[in-house]
């Protein structure tokens, strides 16, 4: 079995769910992909960084990947150590929600890994109307962060793609839902 057969049986079998959601859009749907579950498993965090980097290895230039805490740590955290074992210089980064509440009032963390200029590109465990993908997009780049484009864990192909492109942006999905659900 290859590494992404692997990750799509750990998906359909943690991930999926088929029961009524309120997504984080405000969409209701009948099925549920909760990417934490494979993200945060052993070799589910392992494949996702090995495919995550893959995904992105010969994007020109980039520097470090993130996005908006929760559901994109374990995935940057995991796709910077992939690089790591191959030799590059990847880092990650989280986008909090709201500013630190503290000390120095921050969004970024891993901030002294980026100057500004940094080449980025976001990352998501799932793209529904690719608005949490931009709000992350729009947040690195009022940090100074140049912002190359999206990868997902999983597209769920309810326009998403098209929403993110029409910013001017690429998304690459390491799934659909058509190729995770029959």
């Amino acid at each position: 079995m290859t590494e992404r057969e692997e990750l799509k049986r750990i998906i359909t079998e943690l991930s999926y769910e088929k029961r009524k959601v309120t997504l984080a859009s405000g969409r209701e749907s009948d099925f549920y992909f909760d990417g934490k579950q494979t993200t945060l498993h052993a070799e589910g965090g392992y494949l996702v960084g090995r495919l995550f980097y893959d995904c992105i290895k010969d994007v020109a230039g980039v520097e470090a990947v993130g996005g908006i805490t929760m559901g994109a740590d374990p995935i940057a955290t995991a796709t910077s150590i992939a690089a790591h074992l191959d030799g590059r210089k990847l880092h990650a980064f989280i986008i909090r929600k709201e500013p630190k509440g503290h000390g120095t009032g921050q969004w970024l963390e891993g901030r002294k890994n980026l100057p500004p200029g940094t080449r980025v590109v976001i990352v998501e465990d799932v793209v529904t109307t690719g608005g949490s993908s931009m709000k992350a997009v729009r947040r690195a780049e009022e940090e100074g962060l140049v912002v190359l484009g999206v990868v997902t864990l999983v597209d769920r192909e309810e326009g998403g793609r098209e929403n993110i492109e029409k910013e001017g942006y690429w998304l690459r999905a390491l799934f659909t839902r058509s190729e995770l659900v029959c």
